[in-house]
Parts: structure tokens; sequence; C-alpha cells
């Protein structure tokens, strides 16, 4: 009689189908076509927690550039000067203090322009 590891890989093709829940027709149905939609959706969410840190950092970027200029300097300037004074905030939370606190933002422009 042939050996199988059957309770194995009962569990791994349940565990393919539990990740393709929510997939549209065979797609989490049917276990072959789920494994390749499992596997591309993997691959894009490995890329994309990737992508996501660097379309934030533009973001903020973004922002900075946009509440400098408001104030008469520009990014690159402000960036560069706030690094000579030892200025140590990053870029996220000059964000944050660009859209929540103008008032200390306008103190790091004039540190800027200074």
């Amino acid at each position: 009689m042939r050996s199988t590891n059957s309770p194995a890989s009962r569990r791994g093709k349940k565990r393919v189908l539990k990740r393709a829940k929510g997939f549209v027709g065979g797609r989490h149905r049917l276990y072959r076509t789920a494994v390749e939609t499992v596997m591309r959706a993997q691959a894009y969410a490995f890329r994309d927690r990737r992508a996501r840190k660097r379309e934030f950092r533009k973001l903020w970027i973004i922002r900075i550039n946009a509440a400098c200029r408001q104030r008469g300097v520009n990014y690159s300037r402000f960036i560069c000067a706030l690094e000579k004074s030892g200025v140590s905030i990053d870029r996220k939370e000059l964000a944050e203090m660009a859209v929540s606190d103008p008032a200390a933002f306008d103190k790091l422009a004039q540190m800027a322009k200074a």
C-alpha cells in the first residue's frame, strides 16, 4: 500500500484555501488556482510593504516643502539648515508639525533662513 502524508498535505491545502478566502470565483475554491493567486498576493504584499515606506516619505517631503515655501524658504535649504544647526527631527515629525503646530514650524523656518 502506498504511503502518503495526507494529514500534512490536507493541513497545507487548508492553509492555502484559508488565505484565499474572499478571492473571486474558483480562486478561493479550487486549490491549484488558489495557490497561484495566494503566491502572487504574497509577492505583492512583500513588495508593497517596502513601497509604503517610500510613499510615506514622499508625502512627508511634499508637505514639508509646501510649508517651507509658504514661509519663503525651499525644502533643500530648510533641511540643510536644520542639519547644520543640529536639529534632529525626522521628516514624519516635521510634516506633522507643519500641519498641527504651525507656530513651532515657523521657528524652525526662521532658523533655516538665518
